[in-house]
């Protein structure tokens, strides 16, 4: 067999892809989705310009039999409508989309209220009666700019939908509008032209973009329902100097000092896989992820959005940490905002007004650092805008390398178009000036959105118990804080036998219930989160009674050396289960090395570090 290189010319460039003319064709063009990172489908492949005949995939055909020779050129053209490249968020359409878009709840609560600001009757300026209303009184829109700059403290961006109602106002209602996403892509299939380098036209070149403040925002308030969410989440920094970062996990409500606004409100963070060091973070694989949104989902929660530390201590004695972010330095770095962007893209915000069905995010940033002028940490929210979501989706924004508060656009090159983007700034004179943006003040892409704490704490969970040990939370074996059985058991023999319900009701105890594959709770977790949500003791004791949590009794009581018995919430063993047996088979099938801490399943060797079983 011959070993070829054809040549496969697409929107994205020419890529050369190695082969031999006895592979199959379904392995020839899975190469080449590897190469180009394109779904399986949505494509086909054909032998020249016109389309005229397409290579099909085949485990029988070979590339011989096409016939492809060395050297030949091929045409990828992607099936499915391209993306329109406009870069407003809001253009004239004929018709609403047809599918019918699943809103979020707070989404659809919202959509009903007409957000309308009611004022009282002027004394002095009003002249009529208490039934009538004037100029002065009479009720102003959601979005009115005389409103949010006089209220106290000033509005400074108007909520997502009181901007649906400022562009739905007028004689057609928004009728005939629908927003739209901006795209810095070719427009796909053009055939006036070969692909990308070869040619582009007005038809299916992206717009240029200018950059602008984005004058709305999705998430209005970051609510933190107590402290004693963010203190174990400090205490990582605080013990080893080291950043950290956590998924905040939470649910959207009414945010009623701000007109139709919404806020976050967090319940929980969890920490995932990662490697912090004083001056970085790294995020690592976690397939535990899809696990813990579900079992969030099951408890009425979902992910609001993330956190992360950037903490420089400055007194220790008196806790006091540096000042690095301000309105002369940053607020947040370019790297910082590529990978807010990045997190909104993967949770977008579904929209019956979008062409697409989807329309920004409701993801929130929350950064810990230098909060006041005491130098005490602080809490600050953002999200990036609409804009720089698009940039960061189609691969155009970069961090530069000499200011962590400048981003660079991406100039184009033969294997990517980028259409030139701008953004308006004032020069020494006064005079406004537009300039390109390589490299751009990445303040522009920048949306603030506070942070706080209730005066009054919140528990969606079980506060913690005074003077008591806290469960330890996940992916800190760096640090000897380990989510183990004998942890578990620390854990519930706080409670008293007859409060199940407060014992369980732990958002990182639930987390290691249900991505421990030792445990049989994975896919018997739905009754148990049901009735932590509800707080309904009589259906967690009788959850408790099941036959899945008597056996993790029976673990947990066989795992500790000196556990006299199993627990207090124990109702006896189950079936023929013996005390004895599993005792030996829990000692046996989970064990911790002793020279890297990781937990290991099986006799012998670690299989993190290799080293033998002390």
């Amino acid at each position: 067999m011959a070993n070829l290189i054809i040549r496969v010319q697409s929107c994205e460039g020419t890529i050369r892809v190695k082969t031999s003319s006895g592979e199959t064709l379904s392995t020839f063009l899975s190469k080449v989705a590897e190469q180009l990172s394109i779904p399986k489908r949505g494509w086909s492949v054909y032998t020249d310009r016109s389309k005229s005949t397409r290579i099909e995939s085949s485990s029988r055909k070979t590339v011989a039999s096409v016939p492809l020779k060395h050297g030949d050129m091929v045409y990828l053209f992607k099936t499915g409508a391209g993306v329109s490249n406009v870069t407003s968020e809001v253009s004239l359409q004929d018709t609403k989309p047809e599918n019918q878009v699943e809103e979020d709840e707070i989404d659809v609560l919202l959509s009903k209220q007409d957000g309308l600001i009611h004022r009282k009757r002027d004394p002095h300026m009003c002249h009529h009666g208490d039934n009538s209303k004037c100029v002065h009184c009479v009720p102003l829109e959601p979005y009115d700019e005389t409103f949010l700059k006089e209220h106290d403290p000033p509005i400074k961006h108007m909520s997502l939908h009181a901007y649906f109602k400022k562009w739905s106002h007028g004689i057609d209602k928004g009728k005939f509008t629908m927003l739209k996403d901006i795209s810095c892509k070719i427009k796909e299939g053009c055939a006036e032209h070969p692909p990308w380098p070869g040619g582009i036209c007005t038809k299916c070149q992206p717009t240029a973009i200018t950059l602008k403040r984005q004058d709305y925002r999705h998430v209005d308030n970051i609510l933190f329902e107590n402290p004693s969410i963010v203190q174990p989440f400090l205490d990582y920094w605080r013990r080893t100097g080291n950043q950290r970062l956590g998924f905040l996990y939470g649910r959207y409500e009414e945010h009623k000092d701000v007109p139709l606004g919404i806020r976050a409100v967090v319940a929980a963070i969890y920490e995932p896989p990662q490697e912090g060091t004083p001056d970085s973070l790294e995020l690592l694989p976690n397939p535990n992820l899809d696990t813990v949104n579900k079992l969030a989902a099951d408890l009425g929660l979902r992910i609001v959005g993330w956190i992360f530390s950037d903490l420089v201590p400055d007194d220790v004695k008196k806790g006091t940490v540096k000042h690095l972010r301000d309105i002369n330095t940053h607020f947040l770095t370019a790297e910082e905002c590529i990978m807010a962007g990045d997190f909104q893209n993967q949770y977008v915000s579904p929209c019956r007004y979008a062409s697409s069905g989807k329309f920004g995010s409701k993801f929130v940033t929350v950064v810990v650092s230098e909060g006041n002028d005491e130098n005490q940490i602080g809490f600050d929210g953002f999200q990036v805008s609409n804009q720089c979501m698009a940039l960061v989706r189609d691969d155009c924004l970069v961090p530069t390398l000499d200011d962590p508060g400048l981003g660079y656009i991406r100039e184009s090159s033969s294997e990517q178009y980028v259409p030139d983007v701008f953004y308006k700034d004032t020069d020494s004179y006064g005079n406004e000036v537009t300039l390109l943006a390589r490299p751009m003040p990445i303040e522009y892409l920048l949306v603030q959105v506070s942070a706080a704490f209730p005066v009054q704490p919140v528990y969606t969970f079980s506060p913690p118990p005074s003077n008591g040990a806290v469960f330890p939370i996940e992916n800190r074996e760096n640090i000897g804080e380990l989510q183990d059985f004998d942890a578990v058991r620390r854990h519930l023999s706080q409670y008293p036998p007859g409060n199940f319900l407060s014992a369980m009701s732990n958002f990182h105890l639930l987390v290691f219930l249900a991505t421990n594959d030792m445990l049989p709770l994975k896919t018997h977790m739905e009754e148990l989160c049901a009735a932590i949500k509800n707080k309904d003791a009589e259906a967690c004791d009788g959850w408790r009674k099941g036959e899945q949590w008597g056996t993790v009794e029976q673990i947990i009581a066989a795992h500790g050396k000196d556990a006299p018995s199993p627990g207090p919430f124990t109702h006896g063993p189950i079936g023929d289960v013996d005390m004895e047996d599993m005792t030996q088979a829990s000692r046996v099938s989970s064990w911790t090395c002793k020279h890297c801490t990781f937990i290991n399943h099986a006799m012998g060797s670690c299989e993190m570090c290799g080293l033998p079983q002390a």
